[in-house]
């Protein structure tokens, strides 16, 4: 059965689709950029700043699907510039500090809203 996921808790989708869709046991997230949900607007202080709010956003998804971070099985990371990397890995390692997804990351041209790193995650329910 086929479910659809959004969240007050991670900020609403900014186009026409779902936070996350669960299908069965499966959990697909949508990309979560570093945006404070109640706002809307990114917070101060660069990459670090973005990419643990979009891992904070990433969670809360995750969470209203039943699932959490340690049952991530795979992360995709849009950085929009690969000289982020290094700092983005320091903020990402204290999320995945005990379960390490498969993951990949890419620089890409340009994010929605000009973020600095969008996450997308496939899961399990918990």
């Amino acid at each position: 059965m086929k479910q659809y996921i959004n969240t007050q808790k991670a900020p609403e989708a900014i186009g026409p689709y779902s936070q996350c869709v669960v299908l069965n046991e499966m959990v697909y997230t949508s990309g979560q950029l570093g945006l404070i949900p109640e706002s809307m607007k990114f917070p101060e202080g660069g990459i670090e700043a973005q990419s643990k709010q979009a891992l904070h956003n990433l969670k809360n998804v995750l969470e209203a699907a039943e699932s959490s971070l340690d049952h991530v099985l795979k992360i995709t990371c849009f950085i929009a510039d690969m000289n982020d990397f290094a700092a983005f890995n320091q903020v990402y390692a204290e999320f995945f500090n005990q379960s390490k997804p498969a993951r990949s990351c890419v620089e890409v041209a340009r994010l929605p809203k000009n973020a600095l790193i969008e996450l997308e995650a496939i899961a399990y329910k918990a």
